[in-house]
């Protein structure tokens, strides 16, 4: 589990104790602010103690769903256009709309920690939004692994998600052609 500094004074009670317990290999300090009760942590869940309004999408997401085998070299982060520019050369920050940005978006309790990330159907959704912008292999074996798992996916979500864009008819249809 992460804490942040305000966290684990809570459980120790004081900096000596803190002191004592980082000795003691009881708890490990990651960075500034951050402290786990275990020496290695999921790179997941520091982002999401350190950010917690951003959500997991894209790459991350995709290999932490199994759907694709290719291990992202950065995090990929959805915040809201309101929020601050997160200065960390391992995460790509996009931002959107306030409105959007929880639409499918679920805390999954894993055992570093929650993690905020998209469900497989908001994840789809991206995927196809931003199909021009990945390189056409990689898209082709998260579609192809969409596929298998299609009739797990619920239509009403992916219909709703697509209805938040603009260009949700195109959406639609290349959602019709490609998956279903």
């Amino acid at each position: 589990m992460i804490y942040t500094y305000k966290e684990v004074i809570k459980l120790y009670k004081s900096d000596y104790q803190l002191k004592k317990a980082i000795e003691d290999k009881k708890i490990y300090k990651i960075e500034k602010g951050l402290y786990s009760d275990k020496s290695f942590v999921n790179e997941l869940a520091i982002i999401c103690k350190k950010y917690p309004n951003a959500v997991i999408t894209m790459d991350s997401a995709f290999y932490y769903y199994g759907l694709t085998d290719v291990i992202p070299q950065k995090i990929y982060l959805n915040s809201a256009r309101d929020t601050s520019k997160i200065k960390n050369k391992t995460v790509v920050q996009t931002f959107l709309n306030i409105n959007i940005i929880d639409k499918g978006k679920i805390a999954l309790n894993t055992e570093d920690g929650i993690i905020n990330i998209y469900n497989k159907e908001r994840l789809l959704v991206e995927l196809i939004r931003k199909k021009n912008q990945i390189p056409f292999d990689y898209y082709k074996e998260i579609i192809s692994n969409y596929r298998e798992i299609k009739d797990e996916l619920d239509m009403y979500n992916i219909e709703e998600y697509a209805c938040l864009f603009r260009n949700s008819n195109s959406l639609f249809e290349t959602l019709q052609r490609e998956v279903f």
